[in-house]
């Protein structure tokens, strides 16, 4: 009968265990979510920024008070706290509900809970159309899904990039930081360029444009003759060029453009895009 004892008393004994492991899981606290880097997310990898390049990034961005600054794929929320503590107001999109979690704790840690949001969400899907700056730490492969994105911004806008170019589109500066901030040390700086691509009506005569991206190029055409423009720059919405001898200097504003001139010519100018 010894050996049915045992048999009857091994099934007590693994329930008595379990009861106990039960009662001491119950017993220790939860411990709070660490990120760890290299840990995959939907889209990338997290490798945080470094501090010091995330200073340099937005000081790059020239980011003030009456900035809104967001971030895709925004991780522990570095680059929106260190933006919401130079007043700016900011939103992180980040698709790990762990890592929005952190953010908040962290934001409300450094005291700017109310001005650093983040939201779980795809970073494709967001809306950025309300960003005055992006901080960004994206891979080519993900900038080139949201480049079209990035080109319907306001003209001006300002797109800082730790690493990596959009492919096809150069920096309009490109500066490293100082400090510790190891193998990521680059930041790339992006002026969202006004559309200028076209034809225009001048005053002088008639002005063609082709653009890609900030880089301009074309012709006056006037009595006759075709006169290529040289010395043509847009930064944002301020483009410039020379032509016939007379450099124009001014503002684009959706189909108008406007300024003034020097050269052999001096005063304003007006022109409008040929619809």
């Amino acid at each position: 009968m010894a050996p049915l004892h045992r048999a009857v008393q091994f099934p007590a004994a693994i329930a008595f265990a379990f009861i106990t492991a039960l009662a001491t899981a119950a017993e220790t606290p939860p411990q709070p979510f660490e990120p760890r880097e290299g840990q995959a997310g939907k889209d990338v990898v997290w490798v945080p920024t470094p501090h010091a390049l995330v200073e340099k990034m937005l000081d790059l961005a020239k980011v003030t008070a009456q900035d809104f600054v967001m971030d895709l794929g925004s991780g522990d929320g570095r680059n929106i706290i260190a933006a919401a503590k130079r007043g700016a107001r900011g939103v992180g999109v980040e698709w790990n509900q762990d890592m929005v979690d952190l953010s908040r704790r962290i934001a409300e840690k450094e005291g700017v809970a109310d001005k650093a949001k983040f939201v779980q969400g795809d970073m494709y899907e967001a809306d950025i159309s309300k960003a005055t700056v992006l901080a960004l730490f994206l891979l080519p492969d993900n900038l080139e899904k949201l480049k079209a994105k990035f080109l319907e911004l306001p003209p001006g806008s300002r797109i800082v990039m730790n690493g990596f170019d959009i492919p096809e589109w150069k920096p309009d500066v490109t500066e490293r930081a100082d400090g510790d901030c190891g193998a990521w040390c680059t930041a790339h700086l992006y002026i969202v360029p006004a559309n200028v691509a076209g034809t225009w009506k001048l005053p002088a005569g008639e002005l063609t444009l082709e653009q890609t991206y900030q880089n301009v190029s074309g012709t006056l055409a006037a009595n006759g003759t075709r006169t290529p423009i040289s010395n043509a720059k847009l930064l944002g919405d301020r483009i410039s060029f020379t032509a016939a001898g007379v450099t124009y200097i001014g503002r684009v504003k959706g189909d108008a453009m406007s300024g003034k001139m020097k050269g052999g010519s001096a005063g304003s100018w007006r022109a409008s895009r040929v619809l």
